[in-house]
């Protein structure tokens, strides 16, 4: 367990502005008089400084504000409470990462700049550079992060997982007993400090929550922190239709765990519903059965029939902690994981409004600018992004949990190669989604040009994520595939692409009827195999990412939050 010396405090990140403001007041060049042996390790300095300096501006510096005119005092209080739920789920995340938050700050020293990008990548690798250390003496980062001891063989952990089948559950960590054997340690244990101040906060949210139904999740889910039983929860969260004020929290997602795909991480998002837009997408969840069994694959691949209790809603987000607040940055998040609550019931897709129009405006909009054919530019779109960002959540809940010859979930098969398959599948069948309900006419906004567009647009977004990101990898099958069929082109004039409307349609359905069937088949290997040929960066599409960099669009964005922020006070 991770104990801090000093009180936790909320991470907010000032401006690359501000901060580049503070770095340059502190970085004197030496006097005229300074002799060169005095003036080289000054040079040095300045030069790190400025290294990360540039590294911190690759994120743009967003405040989460919301409109609370429609919050009740009760559910304004229900907020406040929220936040310090969330905030623990910082330690736990910093544990479950890197270790020792504070040690790994002290080697910063005096660098804001450096001290920064610490806190952005919850430790010290690049999470936008492939998690490639930044810090002399650090060596790469373990497959398993901290859920696992460095020195644990696969041979091992397997041995292990035979005696002890809790050693696979996604709410332990592996660590050594006192004899050097590994043993499974549940998170309410290991965590017990930080998860007991989130469930009296979420218990005081639910004595004054007005909201029966948020009242029950946050009780359960309070409950939950304290046994590691999130199912009971999942459940109560899916019932919930009418609150304005919602919170996601505890392990949650297991990108972080890319040696098994296994751990849970924690993280946490306080939300708040935007009524208006939430009305507007209510339509699209009673379609999803009719989707499914349109999936251009055999009918053994889509025999599964999502949950019809799933709902999707809007919200403005006002606080980002844990595994949400590393690196880049969630615009819609998709739950719960369960697979049996995902069959039962559905799921819930929260589309986080707020921050994904900072990304559209902030990073697409230039983009665009720079990497998409001029005539073509017209049709990037925020309705587009969103729809395309929507989409890609509800496609989760299309395909099949569970390989066709029933010995396992998806998710056990593919392992470490899971998540960003499924981020791949979520992504083409979100396309395929969207151009069936425009056939169709359920989709009447737009036309196919601004859904597709826009959509390579967000392949370059996302790429840029680097890759140790699950979307990141996702992104690079996805180009590499649609490239060589021909669904967009390069001009190599302008360094633009074009999108070729009906090459783009049929690489959908390819890409589609290749993912669904490694997935349903459980092929672990054909993963592999299509990850290692097509999930890197090659070096021409590399060249026109740094042109990005070189006209300053920044890759992310980061946030300051808190109720400072949110409530002025």
């Amino acid at each position: 367990m991770c104990h801090r010396d000093r009180p936790h405090r909320p991470f907010t990140v000032p401006s690359a502005i501000a901060l580049a403001l503070v770095i340059g007041a502190g970085a004197c060049a030496p006097a005229d008089d300074t002799a060169p042996d005095e003036a080289a390790p000054d040079a040095a300095a300045d030069a790190m400084t400025s290294s990360f300096a540039d590294r911190v501006a690759q994120y743009s510096s967003v405040r989460l504000t919301a409109d609370l005119s429609t919050l009740s005092d009760a559910d304004r209080a229900v907020v406040r409470h929220l936040i310090q739920a969330v905030e623990p789920m910082d330690s736990v995340f910093w544990t479950q990462a890197w270790g020792d938050r504070a040690a790994i700050l002290e080697r910063a020293g005096d660098d804001a700049a450096l001290r920064t990008y610490i806190e952005i990548n919850y430790g010290p690798w690049d999470r936008l550079a492939g998690d490639a250390p930044f810090i002399d003496g650090i060596g790469p980062k373990p497959a398993g992060a901290r859920f696992y001891p460095d020195d644990m063989t696969d041979a091992e952990f397997e041995t292990a997982a035979e005696a002890q089948p809790a050693v696979r559950s996604l709410y332990t960590m592996v660590e050594r007993d006192g004899e050097g054997g590994l043993v499974a340690r549940p998170y309410h244990e290991v965590f017990a400090e930080e998860h007991a101040v989130a469930a009296a906060h979420l218990r005081a949210a639910a004595e004054v929550a007005e909201d029966p139904g948020l009242h029950t999740y946050l009780s359960l889910r309070a409950d939950a922190l304290e046994t590691d039983d999130y199912q009971p929860s999942d459940m109560a969260w899916l019932d919930m239709k009418d609150n304005a004020v919602d919170v996601v929290i505890g392990p949650i997602e297991t990108y972080e765990d890319q040696r098994y795909g296994l751990k849970a991480a924690h993280e946490g998002y306080v939300l708040i519903k935007d009524l208006d837009w939430s009305a507007r997408l209510q339509r699209f969840a009673a379609l999803l059965p009719d989707l499914q069994r349109g999936l251009p694959v055999p009918d053994d691949y889509k025999r599964e029939m999502p949950g019809t209790d799933s709902d999707l809603n809007a919200y403005d987000v006002v606080y980002y902690a844990g595994d949400a607040n590393a690196g880049s940055k969630t615009i819609a998040i998709n739950l719960p994981n369960d697979e049996e609550v995902q069959l039962a019931k559905g799921t819930r897709r929260l589309q986080l409004k707020n921050a994904m129009r900072a990304k559209f405006d902030r990073i697409m909009v230039p983009l665009a600018e720079v990497l998409i054919a001029e005539d073509q530019r017209e049709h990037v779109t925020f309705d587009a992004f969103f729809a395309n960002t929507m989409f890609h959540e509800v496609a989760h809940g299309l395909g099949i949990k569970n390989t066709l010859d029933g010995t396992t979930t998806v998710r056990e098969a593919l392992r470490e190669h899971a998540s960003p398959m499924e981020e791949g599948k979520a992504d083409v069948l979100g396309l395929y989604m969207v151009t069936s309900l425009l056939d169709s006419g359920e989709i009447t906004e737009g036309t196919l040009a601004d859904y597709y567009v826009t959509f390579l647009a967000g392949i370059f977004r996302s790429v840029r994520f680097g890759a140790s990101s699950a979307h990141g990898r996702a992104n690079m099958v996805r180009f590499s595939y649609f490239q060589e069929e021909g669904a967009f082109t390069r001009d190599p004039e302008s360094g633009t692409y074009r999108v070729d409307m009906d090459r783009m349609r049929a690489a959908v359905d390819g890409l589609s009827e290749l993912i669904l069937t490694l997935q349903g088949d459980g092929d672990y290997e054909g993963v592999d195999a299509l990850l290692a040929e097509r999930g890197t960066v090659p070096a021409d599409l590399q060249a026109d990412l740094d042109r990005l960099a070189d006209e300053g669009i920044p890759v992310d964005v980061v946030f300051e939050q808190g109720p400072s922020v949110l409530f002025g006070n």
